[in-house]
């Protein structure tokens, strides 16, 4: 039997850099590693630690896997300082993973905000290997600036993916050179286009960012349990033995860490 707590010799392949505080590495691990669009893992760093971040690589390629990382902390600046040939450990995956079933034949609306949209592309990716199993798929994304857009190399292809997929971004405020739309990422969901009985919105960003848009989604006629949250908050055994990422009786790490809004509505302080 495997050691859960063991992690996978892995070579850090290639370091892209996204935006002035956010990279993504390029992992090669010493075997193939399968994971769901949504499931995350636990990235170890030789002689700092380990953290929790979900893949924002393709989940149909298990030979190699792409993490992107905001910097924010001790962990995530020893990675920033990683440069290609270093090794690190990968354990995992853990979690559910996004809710790909339920999405088939709908419309699925896909709201990110921030480093946020890193988990969301590897559900992008997903749900564009066969885009016809699925009614439309709509992308609304928002970043504080245009120099914090992630993924900026990609915006075209995912808009020209197929005829059912679009890609609408937004920047907070105004920026010299700026051409496209201005305003929070919710702004990007008044007067929406699409058939609300038959949709599944999901959506991932800081969790300020999270409540604002379950409100707008609500607003705008989604039901609860069309919402599903992606919160990776405190998550570290990824087994639910350390009880540190609960959601009311919820586990992040077991249950989640992508959640129905139905289940976690009535949870006090459920955006933190």
């Amino acid at each position: 039997m495997k050691n859960p707590y063991y992690p996978i010799e892995t070579v850090v392949e290639d370091v892209i850099v996204e935006t002035p505080t956010i990279k993504t590495f390029v992992l090669a691990p010493s075997r193939p590693i399968k994971f769901k669009a949504g499931q995350f893992m636990q990235l170890t760093v030789p002689g700092y630690g380990e953290a929790p971040f979900t893949p924002s690589s393709s989940p149909s390629v298990a030979e190699k896997m792409e993490i992107t990382i905001l910097r924010t902390g001790k962990i995530t600046d020893a990675l920033h300082a990683l440069k290609p040939g270093a090794e690190v450990g990968l354990r995992g995956p853990f979690g559910k993973g996004y809710p790909m079933e339920k999405l088939e034949g709908k419309e699925a609306l896909v709201v990110g905000g921030g480093v946020g949209l890193a988990p969301l592309r590897s559900l992008i990716y997903a749900l564009l290997e066969n885009p016809k199993k699925y009614k439309r798929v709509s992308i609304k994304y928002g970043a504080r600036s245009p120099e914090e857009l992630c993924f900026k190399r990609q915006y075209d292809g995912w808009s020209k993916a197929a005829p059912n997929v679009d890609f609408t971004n937004t920047i907070d405020v105004p920026a010299a050179g700026w051409t496209g739309r201005v305003g929070l990422v919710t702004t990007l969901l008044d007067g929406l286009d699409i058939d609300l009985d038959n949709s599944i919105a999901v959506s991932c960003g800081p969790e300020i960012m999270l409540k604002f848009v379950t409100l707008k989604l609500l607003e705008v006629g989604y039901k609860p349990p069309q919402i599903y949250l992606s919160m990776n908050r405190k998550m570290s055994c990824g087994m639910g033995k350390c009880g540190r990422c609960n959601v009311g009786h919820y586990y992040l790490c077991v249950d989640g860490p992508d959640m129905c809004y139905d289940k976690i509505k009535h949870v006090p302080n459920v955006f933190g």
